[in-house]
């Protein structure tokens, strides 16, 4: 038996985590915990339709809307970034995820789609890894420290 190939404008990463659907997902859906993870500042409205835009790095925004927020199993949301080398405007790709409970914890699934570029899905590839990692981190009850990807303002 074959996995079908993913989409070349898609990323997908699956991680274990060792806390319940309920831990996760609160960290998809709370401000102060999603800045824990991912960003230095942002303003979210957590309900369908509700948007949000948050400063993940440096000067790199990201915003979109919440599409669909089904606790604790399924976010859905888009993403683009407002500026910067990466021409992924805000709202025009999507992100899925979907969290299975398991035995010792949740599997977290993460679909991003509509990337305009093999560069763009190698990057964000790049990215969702680095963030899930802390996010897996953080629900997990340790802290994954100071972001290493946060550019320090000149001066």
């Amino acid at each position: 038996m074959t996995t079908p190939a993913t989409p070349m404008d898609t990323v997908t990463l699956e991680r274990h985590i060792a806390a319940r659907p309920e831990t996760v997902f609160g960290f998809f859906t709370d401000r102060e915990k999603w800045l824990s993870w991912m960003g230095a500042d942002g303003t979210f409205s957590f309900e369908p339709g509700g948007a949000y835009r948050t400063r993940v790095t440096g000067e790199n925004v990201a915003s979109g809307r919440f599409l669909t927020v089904d606790p604790p199993k399924r976010l859905v949301f888009t993403w683009g970034w407002e500026a910067g080398p990466m021409r992924v405007p805000p709202g025009s790709t999507t992100v899925e995820i979907t969290l299975e409970p398991t035995a010792d914890g949740t599997l977290l699934r993460l679909v991003h789609t509509g990337l305009p570029s093999p560069e763009a899905c190698a990057a964000h590839a790049e990215g969702w890894q680095h963030y899930v990692d802390r996010l897996a981190t953080r629900a997990e009850g340790d802290d994954p420290g100071a972001d290493a990807w946060m550019q320090q303002p000149e001066g």
